[in-house]
């Protein structure tokens, strides 16, 4: 790992003030950033840690929404009694996220901005239609994610929070990578404000909706409306896990599992 210096403010306005220096990341639970850096795939002159910006933590809900701060640990997610009651989903998604040291430094706000293809969150926010807060303006989850590692954020724009409209039904499906706890295939599904969504993570470059799925389930929302869909395997992922045809094959599978679990 090489050097670089290292800042900790205490506002948002100082942390983006200081990401406007060619060459600065922003540091939130670290997760992934860290390790990429020991293996030499990320290289940056210095780090802004989010970790002491205060006004980035903390739930919020009422009025229909769970608004998330972006410095949210994946761990407080899971355990706030309020979120569980709203969306048990979300809840039950941030978890089964990694393990107890991810899960306690883990952030909402940096797994978006990461946006592995194979994370978690990103299934939540699409699949129940949310909304990315920055610092800057609001980006609606359809338009948030563009592709491998790559979202809709610019250069020097900060996630600063996440609104989950409250569904009607939701359910989260994760068939994981036993040794990462990655998901391999993962479905999120939701029935309420924002229509009828299904969000797959794991199985593409980025997480997508599974658009076919969705239809058939509008017009019946159970497990029996999916007997016999099909997902194409076409821009899947084939690695030593598993092919883009056994994807494929687990998209329809476990959106039946959700729903029923819904």
């Amino acid at each position: 790992m090489q050097a670089f210096t290292y800042q900790n403010p205490s506002s948002l306005a100082d942390a983006a003030a200081a990401i406007k220096t060619d060459g600065v990341k922003l540091l939130a639970g670290g997760q992934s950033l860290l390790a990429s850096m020991k293996m030499g795939l990320s290289a940056p002159d210095a780090l802004v840690d989010l970790g002491g910006v205060a006004e980035l933590r903390g739930i919020t809900v009422g009025g229909g929404t769970v608004k998330i701060g972006a410095m949210t640990t994946h761990a407080e997610v899971a355990a706030n009694a309020d979120v569980a009651k709203a969306i048990p989903a979300l809840a039950d998604l941030a978890g089964n996220i990694g393990d107890r040291q991810v899960r306690n430094r883990g952030t909402i706000g940096g797994s978006l901005a990461n946006n592995d293809p194979a994370a978690c969150y990103p299934a939540a926010v699409l699949g129940l239609g949310a909304t990315i807060h920055t610092n800057s303006r609001t980006i609606a989850a359809d338009s948030f994610f563009k592709g491998l590692y790559e979202t809709a954020l610019a250069e020097g724009e900060v996630i600063t929070a996440v609104s989950f409209p409250v569904p009607e039904k939701a359910a989260w499906q994760k068939f994981k990578q036993p040794a990462s706890r990655f998901s391999l295939v993962g479905v999120f599904v939701s029935k309420g404000p924002q229509g009828v969504r299904v969000a797959v993570t794991g199985a593409g470059a980025s997480v997508f909706r599974a658009t076919g799925l969705e239809a058939k389930l509008a017009a019946a929302w159970n497990a029996d409306a999916l007997k016999g869909a099909t997902v194409s395997a076409d821009g899947l992922n084939t690695d030593l896990h598993g092919s883009a045809e056994y994807r494929a094959a687990l998209i329809p599978v476990l959106a039946g599992r959700a729903v029923a679990a819904s």
